[in-house]
């Protein structure tokens, strides 16, 4: 397994990374067993950077990845996140970066995870009401008291960025990023550069829009938040079709999955760019896995580009309160 290097710090990762969110909610059905057998094969195939976060299934998404690496933590790159705050019935209450929060947060993800220390955790949203020098100055605390390795933010604008790397060394941020969520390449991935922070691409294969695999809604469950997203809404949904048959002409030239085609295009964006894509299948997680094996040619490039420009897709990536709570 190729590795990339994520921040200044020296954090090192396998170059395609696992999200495990899907595993415990909001796509669908979920199967334990196979979640894990994916987990397994995963590691077995050298994907070692695994994602999840204390809100994904209310902290039961932790406690499966805890349970599948037990026994291969030192196998392990696990991340973690906070400040998407639910109550016990799911329900969306807030966001928090409170410094007493914060280690709240992180004594309860170490507890789910069942490990004595995480190598990367993020502040899943920024909270608007605690300035972020307060909130990294507590994460930076948990680095010394050895509960952290490394940290990182997730969705912060470039000046938000600046901010919190002002205060403690930044080694990742997530964003959501794809042939149709260009916007980060704006602003977001130069400001990273410019501080030497990693950037994790999140819903790379355009939350599976991308793999060619859905074509009407009601390829969702029932249950699949997928069905509140406006670009999966009505003319929406049929217009970024049309992007998915381009791309999909694209993959069948080169001789690979639409999936495969759009990993590799993230792969040759930067060698500090590491997509995520979420499964909890195992013949996705090899199919994902195949991507490193696809190589990209300057055309390729271009054509990929002028089909998938910035703002291609139709529709925002969440409804509105989510979208106000991204790139702050």
């Amino acid at each position: 397994m190729k590795q990339r290097r994520l921040g200044a710090g020296g954090l090192v990762v396998s170059a395609l990374g696992l999200g495990c969110m899907g595993m415990s909610e909001f796509y669908g059905p979920r199967d334990e067993y196979e979640s894990i057998a994916t987990l397994h094969g995963a590691l077995d195939l050298g994907v070692t950077f695994l994602d999840t976060a204390d809100v994904y299934g209310l902290g039961r998404n932790e406690e499966l990845v805890g349970k599948a690496i037990q026994w291969r933590r030192q196998e392990v790159v696990l991340a973690t996140k906070f400040g998407i705050v639910r109550d016990m019935n799911g329900n969306f209450v807030g966001i928090s970066g409170r410094p007493e929060y914060v280690r709240q947060a992180c004594d309860a993800s170490l507890r789910r995870l069942g490990v004595e220390v995480i190598d990367l955790y993020y502040q899943h949203r920024v909270d608007p009401d605690t300035p972020i020098e307060e909130t990294v100055g507590a994460m930076a605390e948990l680095v010394r008291e050895g509960k952290v390795r490394y940290l990182g933010l997730s969705e912060a604008a470039p000046a938000t960025l600046r901010r919190a790397a002002a205060t403690h060394p930044i080694a990742a941020l997530q964003t959501e990023y794809s042939v149709w969520s260009r916007e980060p390449e704006e602003e977001i991935i130069p400001t990273c550069r410019e501080l030497g922070i990693g950037f994790v691409a999140y819903s790379p294969l355009g939350r599976g829009f991308l793999t060619g695999q859905i074509t009407r809604i009601d390829d969702f469950a029932p249950d699949d938040w997928r069905r509140t997203s406006p670009r999966f809404q009505s003319e929406n949904f049929q217009r970024n079709l049309e992007l998915v048959e381009r791309v999909r002409d694209v993959a069948a030239q080169k001789r690979c999955t639409p999936a495969q085609l759009v990993l590799a295009w993230l792969l040759a964006q930067g060698e500090e760019i590491v997509p995520i894509p979420g499964t909890k299948r195992r013949e996705y997680l090899k199919e994902n896995v195949g991507a490193l094996e696809v190589t990209l040619t300057g055309a390729d490039l271009a054509r990929l580009a002028e089909i998938a420009p910035l703002g291609a897709a139709a529709g925002a990536r969440y409804p509105e309160l989510g979208m106000q709570a991204v790139n702050r």
